[in-house]
């Protein structure tokens, strides 16, 4: 076997089954669940619809490098939603549709990285989405840890990087709106980041799968693409940036999503793709296409997360330190005591489920920036995150009593 399948650290969500397994919440409150990240609010018919229409190409294989429709309604989307000119996205040489961000963020990894290079570093933020350190252990690399913290903005510190781990890195992970902090990179830290990029040649895996869920309708967050392409790369060189369906469209389920960027390094990416054999199905790219086409169903999406900040976070506030996000659908709430202690007790007590902040970062010299914070996923009906806050609230203070 592989040896680096040693060093995989349980996923949060099973190591979360395990705190509850031996608990057992009060029968007469129904169980509330804001702890996966899995939207639930309805998808738009019209995407369902077009899904139905075309079953009946199920009978045929999908190419790998997907249709040209897909990867057309995707080079579009991209310059309408950032602000980038016309056909400055090539979508035959730029663009590739992928089975959701998760598995395209671990392909991209295994494919770009070279083990035979001296001691390969990942750079990726803490907290982060679990998949990054898993791609880095598995491609033969290892994980360098970026605290996000209060002092830090909540944004990874590229200034604390020493030269000695630029020079060792190969892919620097970053996240906007940040998971599970919700923190907005601004194009002046993305135009480091690609100084740095070009500094030490190494690649930038721009994880932009919250960036159509923002809270100031004015200022939506910008993508690494624009940031480079303002900078004069129009080819994108040194850039990878990955979008999904599951948040923009509310479907998990759907797993969809696609990759843009550097026409070299998409070659080789679309040729390891071919060998790893996951294309997209075709009835999938149909509903993809229409989805990416039409912005008016995500701005009525985004508009019931604000409702729910807005109805939550003053319940919230009267007990716990509440520092709304700037964009994604988390609450990356500090709390009395310990986090795994803290969400024990209230589902224990409350039936309502949340993650444990230290469940997903890593311990570091600097300590571990989820302790002492939990994860609350406003995911379900604007009616149970108002429930879920009024229990949360509830337990607090319990605490103190």
């Amino acid at each position: 076997m592989n040896p680096a399948l040693r060093r995989l650290v349980a996923y949060p969500f099973e190591r979360l089954a395990q705190l509850k397994a031996p608990l057992t919440p009060p029968a007469a409150l129904r169980h509330i669940a804001l702890s996966i990240g899995e939207p639930k609010h309805p998808p738009p018919a019209f995407l369902v619809q077009t899904l139905e229409r075309s079953m009946g190409e199920l009978g045929s294989y999908p190419a790998t490098r997907g249709l040209e429709e897909t990867r057309t309604a995707a080079a579009r989307w991209l310059e309408r939603r950032f602000g980038l000119p016309a056909a400055a996205v090539d979508a035959q040489r730029m663009v590739l549709p992928v089975n959701g961000t998760r598995e395209a963020l671990f392909a991209f990894v295994q494919a770009v990285v070279d083990p035979t290079a001296k001691a390969p570093l990942v750079l990726m933020p803490n907290p982060c989405y679990q998949i990054y350190e898993g791609a880095a252990f598995l491609a033969g690399a290892e994980p360098y840890y970026l605290n996000t913290t209060p002092q830090t903005g909540y944004l990874p510190h590229l200034h604390s990087v020493p030269e000695e781990a630029w020079r060792r890195c190969q892919v620097l992970f970053l996240c906007s709106p940040g998971n599970p902090v919700g923190a907005v990179l601004s194009p002046a830290y993305l135009r480091h980041a690609l100084e740095l990029a070009a500094r030490y040649d190494f690649l930038i895996a721009a994880d932009e799968c919250y960036a159509e869920l923002y809270d100031d309708e004015a200022d939506p967050p910008t993508s690494l693409l624009k940031v480079a392409h303002d900078m004069g790369n129009d080819s994108f060189r040194h850039c990878m940036v990955f979008h999904s369906l599951s948040k923009r469209s509310s479907v998990p389920g759907l797993r969809s999503g696609f990759v843009a960027g550097c026409p070299e390094t998409m070659a080789q990416f679309l040729l390891y793709r071919t060998y790893h054999g996951c294309a997209m199905p075709l009835p999938t790219q149909r509903a993809s296409i229409v989805a990416w086409n039409d912005d008016a169903h995500v701005t009525v999406n985004r508009a019931m997360y604000r409702e729910k900040f807005d109805r939550v976070v003053p319940i919230l506030a009267d007990v716990l330190e509440v520092e709304r996000p700037q964009g994604g659908f988390y609450l990356w709430q500090r709390i009395p005591g310990d986090d795994t202690a803290f969400t024990a007790g209230l589902f224990a007590q409350q039936n309502v489920t949340v993650v444990p902040g230290s469940y997903l970062a890593r311990d570091t010299a600097q300590g571990n920036p989820g302790s002492g914070r939990i994860r609350i996923s406003l995911v379900a009906s604007v009616e149970d995150c108002v429930e879920a806050a009024r229990r949360i609230r509830e337990f607090t203070l319990g605490l103190r009593a």
